[in-house]
């Protein structure tokens, strides 16, 4: 048998028949095997069926119409979350809001929120992949087998874990506008660039006042002191928060009762939409109805969701209680007015329309029944306390 006048090409067997199955697969430099008769014919149906495909196409077939990236689908765990994705997101990359997004004791924008569909209490893992989010955003106190579940579900998951000041709600904002993508950046500079200049006419209003001294007592046995949304808006409306002045109090803690007796309140802080029904409870709750201010009704009241609100509409909240406690600085406003820049709260309403409720400026956190904002050592749960 004469050597083979071309090296480089391979062999196939020689039975007709397995030279028909006979594929070669193999680059020898820069020759390659003839296909046979079959596979020539497979090459064609391939190139038949890529123009089929590409004549139902609005566009010329391309492999970048196979890899067209998915839009963003947020979902917001917690209330607090749900305020700052509504503030910087475009409406298509909101896929589901919290339970409580449109519950107005909690929420600060429920108006907007009806828009968009929103989680039940006790959400779990497989109810928010219902909503096939690419991006989960938690917080530092929702439920860690939850987002580890999520987390393993290749979802990708952002946790908040600061939010006592305006300057952590300012970052929370960037941070969660640089997962949308430069328009919710944009967005979130404006918004932030709006608060300051409130913040900066609130501070230039209140310049050479005296501080209020005030607390803000619960019905679930709890106080804030420092480190705490409270002490963030006692710090920008000219107010004295004596639970941390006086009783030296780290978050939320239980109050010192007897001491407290000696504290020199001008006015307590509560929530509600008349100032006899707030009240009411601590009329009989000691040791609060032994205080003075108590007995002599001295509230500053705020809407219910303002007084542990920890996204940017906290400025709402200084706005609000520096009004309540320095009235005299604010001749605009006539009496029963809420101010327009508070989203979400109620009118003030006559007494005999109003009713008691529960005071608990603490209720805060997602599914946890524990304080939104205190980072103290954990405090005695209020069972009845619904989170925020």
């Amino acid at each position: 048998m004469k050597p083979s006048k071309e090296p480089c090409q391979e062999r196939g067997p020689e039975n007709p028949r397995e030279q028909r199955e006979w594929r070669p697969n193999i680059i020898h430099g820069a020759r390659v095997s003839k296909p046979t008769l079959p596979a020539f014919a497979s090459l064609t149906f391939l190139s038949a069926f890529i123009l089929q495909l590409s004549a139902f196409s609005l566009q010329p077939f391309s492999p970048s119409v196979f890899a067209a990236s998915p839009q963003t689908r947020v979902v917001s765990q917690t209330v607090g979350n749900d305020e700052l994705l509504l503030a910087v997101a475009a409406p298509g990359q909101i896929a589901a809001l919290s339970h409580l997004s449109r519950d107005p004791e909690f929420a600060a924008d429920t108006g907007r929120a009806t828009a968009f569909p929103n989680l039940p209490k006790n959400a779990t893992a497989e109810t928010i992949l219902s909503f096939s989010p690419t991006l989960v955003l938690f917080t530092d106190y929702s439920r860690p087998e939850l987002v580890e579940q999520v987390r393993r579900a290749g979802v990708r998951v952002v946790i908040i874990d600061r939010y006592f000041s305006l300057e952590d709600a300012f970052a929370n904002l960037r941070l969660i506008a640089r997962e949308l993508g430069p328009e919710a950046e944009t967005r979130a500079e404006t918004v932030i660039a709006g608060c300051l200049r409130r913040v900066a006419a609130l501070r230039e209003k209140l310049a050479g006042a005296t501080p209020v001294r005030v607390i803000a007592p619960s019905t679930y046995g709890l106080i804030p002191g420092d480190q705490s949304t409270f002490q963030d808006l006692c710090d920008h409306a000219a107010a004295e928060n004596l639970a941390a002045t006086l009783g030296h109090l780290h978050g939320h803690q239980p109050p010192p009762s007897e001491k407290m007796l000696t504290w020199p309140v001008d006015k307590v802080v509560l929530v509600g939409t008349n100032a006899a029904a707030a009240l009411a409870p601590f009329k009989k709750l000691p040791p609060y109805q032994y205080m003075s201010a108590v007995r002599e009704s001295r509230v500053a009241l705020l809407a219910p969701w303002q007084i542990s609100c920890v996204s940017h509409l906290r400025v709402d909240a200084y706005e609000r209680l520096a009004r309540e406690l320095h009235p005299e600085l604010f001749p605009e406003r006539t009496p029963g007015n809420v101010p327009e820049s508070a989203p979400g709260s109620a009118g003030i309403l006559p007494a005999d329309e109003a009713k008691p409720r529960p005071q608990n400026p603490q209720t805060s956190r997602q599914d946890a029944g524990a304080p939104r904002d205190s980072r103290a050592p954990a405090a005695p749960r209020a069972p009845t306390a619904a989170p925020r």
